[in-house]
């Protein structure tokens, strides 16, 4: 089970269920809950969401590419670190072979995609 924080609900079910294609399981007066492909994802309702610097939450895609263009055509927009060799839709190549880039959700916390090397 994972958890990531909500004082927007209404946004955050739109935003996981519509730009994630998460399967809604429960929208409760204590949180949303998806079927993250197997995984319990748990958005949490809060007063304040106190963000981590950091990803918070991650899915595993077949193919990264294809996966953030769908996520950029419902109007998630893939973040930039100064630091990273991003090519140009926003992917990090990393030492080991993943591939990953990061955008963030309504609240602000940062999410990834990440497609493992084979």
């Amino acid at each position: 089970m994972a958890f990531v924080a909500t004082a927007k609900p209404a946004l955050a079910l739109a935003f996981y269920r519509d730009v994630l294609e998460l399967t809604l399981v429960e929208d409760s007066p204590f949180a949303v809950v998806f079927d993250a492909f197997g995984t319990t994802l748990r958005v949490q309702k809060v007063e304040v969401v106190t963000l981590a610097p950091y990803t918070s939450f991650g899915l595993e895609v077949e193919d990264v590419d294809a996966a953030a263009r769908a996520i950029v055509g419902k109007g998630a927009e893939l973040l930039r670190y100064p630091h990273l060799e991003q090519d140009a839709l926003g992917i990090w190549g990393s030492p080991g072979g993943a591939r990953v880039c990061w955008f963030k959700d309504p609240d602000g916390n940062v999410l990834s995609l990440t497609q493992l090397t084979a």
